[in-house]
């Protein structure tokens, strides 16, 4: 560890105490993260009295039980978006590169088709066609946002079909599926960790669009896009409602760029 560079364990170090933060940071709290509070705190800036100690917004409801509830929600979809993406890119990809021929083309043209198509008019198609559960967030973002990893993924299995230790596992007559899953996927991990590491702040920024747009989580869900767009609604009013999820957000964002950045630096992306 001691070799990662200081801003990549600094990344690391500020990403642990937010996560940790969003995990047990509401129950320091004694408001709920829907409840109003009716004793005349609305819109009230940050205090410590009545522990509203991010303030409230227009409604009456605290803004630090919101915010950590919200990057709960805002975290869960991109670590569960960036897993739809890596095992369906994986798998995509390792199987195209793998058998290669007409296999390959075929399977990476379907992938030039889709990165044809607007991404975020399908993202929100879905949304409207399906309704907008959590789980569906999960779903739609990872199942559009897997091409990149499928692209990065073939291009590594080519290199790999042709090393000796795949090939003499072809010549014991090890089946295509074995070969694939014992010898190319563990290969590959360390290319896949660095590509999800810089996938899970593309998803999250995804997941705000969507939030902002009123397409992503629903009351009494929050995340932090869904807080931007309350807070800019009432910026004049309640500006800390604003500037308390939108600074989370980028701090993180910015975290997960340089962790992923740090990666790629060591040679895990080519």
């Amino acid at each position: 560890m001691s070799r990662w560079p200081r801003t990549v364990r600094m990344a690391l170090a500020v990403l642990g105490l937010i996560a940790l933060a969003t995990l047990i940071g509401p129950w320091f709290s004694p408001h709920a993260v829907d409840a109003i509070d009716f004793s005349g705190a609305w819109s009230a800036p940050p205090r410590l009295a009545a522990a509203h100690w991010f303030g409230t917004d227009s409604l009456g409801r605290d803004v630090f039980v919101r915010t950590l509830a919200g990057g709960r929600v805002s975290l869960l979809v991109g670590l569960s978006a960036t897993l739809v993406s890596v095992l369906v890119g994986v798998a995509w990809g390792a199987v195209a590169g793998y058998f290669g021929g007409r296999v390959d083309a075929w399977m990476m043209r379907a992938v030039d088709v889709l990165y044809a198509l607007p991404f975020m008019f399908i993202v929100i198609l879905l949304m409207v066609a399906f309704g907008r559960h959590i789980v569906l967030v999960f779903v739609a973002i990872g199942l559009v946002n897997w091409l990149d990893m499928a692209r990065i993924v073939r291009g590594q299995t080519l290199a790999l079909r042709t090393r000796s230790f795949v090939l003499a596992a072809q010549l014991c007559g090890a089946p295509h599926r074995a070969v694939i899953l014992r010898h190319i996927v563990p290969n590959l991990l360390p290319t896949v960790i660095a590509c999800a590491a810089l996938t899970v702040p593309q998803v999250i920024l995804i997941e705000s669009f969507l939030s902002f747009l009123g397409l992503g989580v629903q009351e009494p869900m929050t995340s932090w896009g869904a807080l931007i767009n309350d807070g800019a609604r009432d910026m004049e009013q309640t500006p800390w409602a604003l500037a308390f999820p939108a600074g989370f957000l980028a701090v993180t964002l910015l975290c997960l760029h340089l962790l992923g950045d740090g990666l790629r630096a060591r040679g895990a992306v080519p």
